[in-house]
């Protein structure tokens, strides 16, 4: 990061693939060699028109261009939409806390997500190809709406089913015919014999209500609250714990977070809105 943290690095969008009906993900190349942890965030610039934070989905280790997987949902994503391969942009950051992958080595890797929320998980994902042998076993749960809406559908559908030390099972909540995976909630294809639940770790990231029913389920299964990490991305502006508006108790999410674990927050209200 620059000494001055409002200060964005130039960037160029070189490349802009459709992963869905409102979700794009853009290659993006800075200026500069640019680098961050998997789960941290950064501050994605559109030139006069205003910024907003986004978790690269990208593998750290490439230091040279950055992916960012970004859903429709307000003005400054509508108009990254809209944008062309030339656009130039800015980046700010790298903010936050990532996840701790050390702390994850000898053990199960158990990682749930849904929608948009891949986008974070494909970072930490390629993070954990990157060291494979460090870990007992990497088990994978995906879910969406239905099969349109998953991102990433060549790597889903394709290598990814085919890993060494990789288990993934996808589902979806409504399917046709041609679908072969399962059909149902995420949380239907939660097993507590998935891991061995005193050796493992769990990353849960996707939409506010499944994350809440899945953390919940994975409690039930008998997981300890500090072994749940969850991607906590609410409400973040300014990047840098000024504004206050991503407040979760105590916490400033965009500076503390947006990693946290079960533990550090279960006692906050509110915190799945």
């Amino acid at each position: 990061m620059k000494n001055n943290p409002y200060q964005p690095l130039n960037a160029e969008i070189v490349d802009i693939i459709d992963e869905s009906a409102l979700i794009k993900t853009f290659v993006v190349t800075p200026d500069e060699t640019f680098r961050f942890r998997t789960g941290q965030f950064v501050e994605l610039t559109l030139p006069g028109e205003g910024e907003a934070p986004f978790t690269p989905s990208s593998s750290p280790a490439d230091t040279e261009k950055m992916e960012f997987t970004i859903m429709k949902a307000g003005s400054v994503t509508s108009l990254l939409h809209n944008c062309d391969k030339g656009q130039k942009v800015g980046i700010r950051g790298p903010f936050g806390n990532g996840y701790p992958l050390d702390d994850f080595a000898g053990k199960d890797v158990y990682i749930v997500g849904g929608g948009v929320g891949l986008a974070p998980i494909r970072s930490l994902f390629l993070s954990l190809l990157d060291r494979i042998k460090d870990f007992n076993s990497v088990v994978c749960r995906f879910g969406a709406k239905t099969p349109k809406d998953f991102i990433y559908k060549d790597s889903l559908f394709g290598p990814w089913q085919k890993l060494d030390g990789v288990d993934m099972k996808l589902t979806a909540d409504e399917a046709d015919s041609n679908w072969e995976y399962n059909v149902g909630l995420v949380t239907n294809i939660l097993s507590e014999d998935d891991v061995d639940i005193k050796n493992a770790v769990v990353v849960v990231c996707g939409p506010p209500i499944m994350m809440k029913f899945v953390t919940f389920q994975l409690v039930e299964f008998g997981f300890p609250d500090s072994a749940i990490y969850l991607s906590m991305e609410k409400n973040m502006s300014c990047g840098i714990g000024k504004c206050g508006h991503c407040m979760i108790g105590k916490y400033y999410v965009c500076k503390d977070g947006p990693v946290f674990t079960y533990d550090q927050i279960k006692a906050y209200p509110n915190i799945w809105d």
